[in-house]
């Protein structure tokens, strides 16, 4: 039989400053629960280097690919300093102290964390690096 296929969103680079994290990540949830892939949340700042060049990474086909198998994604601006989603951040990474973004913690399907990039360190931000890390949590 022929391979299923599904229409994926494109990846969108970037942080939306009026997006509401939390509606975001409670979607990325119930998807989760229903296919059991991980959530990826994504804390970072449109301002912040290491945030492009992991986007670079997260748009490259084999790294987005990976994404799209396994994992719903979840882009959470920290960089405007909204609170809410700062609240978000801070009950997922409790570590406390400046974080150095981006912040990737994957979350499995119930909502439990799995790895935190604040407490164990960003992965190497090439397509290797994020991709060692995305299939190490998948």
């Amino acid at each position: 039989s022929a391979p299923k296929t599904t229409a994926k969103a494109a990846f969108a680079p970037g942080y939306d400053s009026a997006a509401d994290g939390q509606q975001a990540l409670d979607a990325a949830l119930r998807a989760a629960a229903a296919d059991g892939k991980q959530v990826l949340l994504d804390f970072g700042a449109n301002w912040c280097g290491n945030c492009k060049a992991a986007d670079k990474v997260f748009g490259q086909p084999a790294t987005n690919a990976l994404l799209n198998d396994s994992y719903h994604l979840v882009k959470i601006d920290i960089g405007s300093q909204n609170s809410a989603n700062f609240s978000i951040l801070r009950k997922y990474s409790s570590g406390g102290g400046s974080y150095k973004m981006p912040v990737l913690i994957v979350l499995s399907p119930p909502g439990t964390v799995r790895t935190d990039t604040h407490q164990s360190g960003n992965p190497v931000l090439t397509a290797d690096g994020l991709g060692s890390f995305l299939r190490q949590w998948s």
